[in-house]
């Protein structure tokens, strides 16, 4: 069996088919992130003692022995007994991991970017672009600043910079200037004592025709290192300001594409024209932002960040007519009801309710209109998960409600669109609910059709893909897809493939075998990797995984599910991971102080795994809050509704549950 490590993020071991191999404890994973960091060569044992204690133990060698045992039966399950191990071996007296290169991402990262100089840009853009998806986070990122880990994290590090900065310079090279910007922006926000990143934020705004930002940027960069470092700044970044200062030829932005040259000519003549007018360039830069979201990755993670800073620069202008065109103008519409950044969310509702209360009451009704479907949409995920008295709604349900309303009155189609995304996005009042999502998607493929509204037509088509997967109906939403997959095809949506790809790996778990649905989500996670979406990314695999062997009868693998990391679903996992593993007094304990899951995409699955957990420990109160929740839900598939996973019928759970309960 081939083992593939990785330790560019936590330290991980995966099998031939992607799924993690159980290495215990944090000492087994120390042992193992400290022959990693090795680099194939053999720590001594007494070097490894010293590493893994700040006071070692009397029998700390015999310990050490016991991880490595433990680590060998987790890497090499099928190894006959006494036999020499062939990954983790032992020479002299120590111990080194002989993994091949290819199968520790460290080692892969530095091959990979190692010979950059040596090809063109194309290729660098090519290999730089793959080997950065490598990163799950910081090297050995769940290790502190252990002693023997600085050297080696310190080296990962700066070579993952010195590519973030490589492929750059090759995006500016091809004459893709205006894609690198963003992506450098956020590089030397991160690390601004790296000159180079500044020198190619300013090289990439002047190709995109930014001359005067390009001059900002490099006099922020001198005056932050005269500042902070004491020191001035070096010669090429001295020789690019005089560059910029006198149209220096060889940084003509001409010599990109003629794609590239439109997007320069109008970005310059943009700054000419609006100069100093600061209204005006905040209105045309969230537009700008609600274009650069629905590009993915580094786009939507900048249009997240931009939008911000444009919000709040529009509050210090005191005009809230301005501040609700600048909230209002970002109507990307959203299909995932978890936030990718929450405490964001939560300030632009805050922001979207100030401004509400500083318009003028009775006037301006679209501005008003678009606030309040801001507040829809941003409050995703976010209703009691106790249901208020009746006739009493949460804000975010009358907010939606209103806005809708408003649109309505106006005749105003985008407005329109915009509000029933926030009717969708608060539409999980209870379970049950697919048949009216599946309306709300009609109406809005049947509205944005009729006027030319792209990217909500592509949303209506997937909350229908999410409605008919509920509804058992997958002929239904296989349409949808197609029609998705169309439309995101001619218009350059990229991140509708990310969508289709699981509803995809979903059809594939309710037929086939579970090594087959496993290997289909696995490749659909791969669609997640730099995609901009941590809310939908963060523990879905793990979910997806758990539900395939639930549906087949198959206990959870302890191992993979204690070293997996479930996001936000923990809460909801852990006690029927623990009543799995035969701790049912734990998993007791874990059920009697669970929350309820909040009311989302995910309402009817979280709600399948607490009753599952229930009936294993015999938890009648919990059995009888799951059944009065998953009633109503009563003839759809739970999971289904995401477009995602599947845990099978609501009937099938609701029928257990009654039997538990007698």
């Amino acid at each position: 069996m081939r083992v593939r490590f990785g330790v560019l993020g936590a330290v991980v071991a995966w099998d031939e088919e992607g799924g993690r191999l159980g290495l215990k404890g944090p000492r087994h994973r120390a042992v193992l992130a400290r022959l990693v960091a090795a680099r194939r060569q053999v720590v001594p044992v007494s070097r490894l003692v010293e590493d893994l204690w700040d006071e070692p133990p009397g029998n700390a060698v015999g310990a050490l022995r016991t991880f490595v045992g433990d680590l060998r039966r987790s890497l090499e399950p099928d190894r006959p007994p006494r036999t020499p191990s062939r990954l983790l071996v032992t020479e002299g007296a120590g111990y080194a991991l002989r993994a091949a290169k290819d199968d520790v991402d460290a080692w892969r990262f530095e091959a990979a970017t190692g010979a950059l100089g040596d090809v063109g840009a194309a290729e660098v853009l090519e290999r730089t672009t793959e080997a950065l998806t490598w990163w799950r986070g910081p090297a050995f990122a769940d290790f502190d600043d252990e002693r023997w880990l600085r050297a080696e994290r310190s080296r990962l590090t700066g070579l993952r910079l010195n590519t973030v900065e490589a492929r750059a310079e090759a995006l500016i090279s091809l004459g893709r200037a205006a894609e690198a910007v963003p992506e450098l922006d956020a590089h030397v926000t991160d690390h601004p004592w790296r000159e180079e990143g500044w020198r190619l934020l300013a090289l990439a705004l002047y190709r995109a025709g930014r001359q005067a930002d390009a001059l900002s940027v490099l006099r922020r960069a001198a005056a932050m290192l005269r500042e902070h470092l004491g020191v001035d700044p070096g010669p090429r970044l001295r020789r690019l300001e005089d560059d910029v200062l006198l149209h220096a030829e060889h940084l003509d932005p001409d010599a990109g594409t003629s794609v590239d040259r439109v997007w320069a000519r109008a970005t310059a003549a943009y700054e000419g024209v609006l100069g100093s007018r600061a209204r005006t360039r905040l209105e045309s830069t969230v537009g700008l932002m609600r274009d650069l979201a629905v590009t993915g990755g580094g786009g939507l993670e900048a249009a997240r960040r931009h939008r911000v800073a444009a919000v709040a620069a529009a509050e210090q202008l005191g005009d809230p007519e301005l501040t609700a065109r600048v909230i209002g103008v970002y109507d990307v519409p959203a299909i995932w009801t978890r936030s990718d950044d929450p405490e964001q969310a939560r300030w632009l509702v805050d922001a979207a309710e100030r401004t509400l209360r500083a318009l003028d009451p009775g006037a301006h009704d679209a501005a008003r209109c678009r606030l309040l479907a801001t507040v829809a949409v941003e409050s995703r995920g976010t209703l009691p998960a106790d249901e208020p008295p009746s006739g009493v709604l949460a804000r975010p349900l009358r907010a939606a409600g209103q806005a809708q309303e408003i649109a309505r009155r106006l005749g105003d189609a985008s407005l329109l669109a915009f509000a029933l995304n926030g009717v969708f996005m608060q539409s999980f009042r209870r379970a049950g609910l697919a048949d009216r999502r599946d309306a709300i998607g009609t109406e809005i493929v049947a509205l944005s059709a009729g006027h030319g509204l792209v990217r909500y037509e592509v949303l209506g088509h997937l909350v229908r893909l999410q409605a008919k997967s509920a509804l058992a109906d997958l002929a239904a939403a296989d349409r949808h897809a197609a029609a998705a997959d169309e439309l995101a095809a001619r218009h350059e949506l990229p991140l509708v493939s990310v969508f289709t790809a699981w509803f995809r790996a979903l059809r594939t778990a309710t037929t086939a075998e579970p090594a087959a649905a496993e290997a289909a989500y696995a490749e659909a996670a791969l669609s997640l990797a730099g995609a901009g979406m941590p809310g939908l990314e963060s523990g879905l695999l793990p979910l997806a995984r758990l539900c395939v062997r639930l549906r087949h009868g198959a206990l959870p693998d302890d191992g993979a599910a204690a070293d997996a990391d479930w996001g936000p679903y923990e809460p909801w996992v852990r006690p029927l991971l623990l009543a799995e593993a035969g701790r049912a007094e734990e998993a007791r304990a874990a059920l009697r102080v669970v929350p309820s899951p909040p009311r989302d995409l995910m309402f009817e699955a979280m709600w399948c795994l607490l009753a599952r957990a229930a009936i294993a420990v015999g938890d009648r109160t919990v059995l009888s809050r799951a059944h009065t929740q998953l009633l109503p839900a009563s003839t759809e598939v739970a999971g289904a509704g995401t477009g995602l996973i599947t845990l099978g019928p609501v009937a099938e759970q609701l029928d257990a549950i009654t039997a538990a309960l007698g």
